[in-house]
């Protein structure tokens, strides 16, 4: 059973930071590629930022290329998005996401309960 465990959101005002954490366990390797997505009140879930677990490549959305940082510990199979500059539209629900599979349709996706992010102006 794949368990995907997030923590470290809150409420800061705008411009502040925060870091989110995920790990996940229940597999014998490692996952392919894990990242994080939100979903703001009325809105569908959106990706944010992914890392991909080999080769450390990462990739964001535009709107939060030079404010947020996906980074990886191989170790504790854990990821991290360092969250700066922090405005009110990024308030949402962030999920976390696991990816296991490399070959599109034969992939297998597991998701975080969420955790809550709140910035006010």
């Amino acid at each position: 059973q794949v368990q995907v465990v997030e923590s470290g959101g809150g409420m800061v005002q705008t411009g502040g930071s925060l870091r989110l954490s995920c790990t996940t366990s229940g597999r014998t390797f490692s996952p392919y590629t894990m990242g994080w997505f939100r979903q703001a009140p009325g809105k569908e879930r959106e990706f944010v930022a992914r890392i991909t677990w080999s080769s450390g490549n990462t990739y964001y959305t535009d709107s939060v290329k030079g404010r947020f940082t996906i980074s990886r510990d191989n170790a504790q199979n854990a990821v991290y998005l360092q969250m700066n500059s922090l405005k009110p539209e990024d308030t949402a629900v962030y999920y976390c996401q696991v990816t296991y599979g490399k070959v599109v349709g034969a992939q297998n996706n597991y998701w975080g309960q969420g955790t809550q992010v709140t910035v006010s102006s």
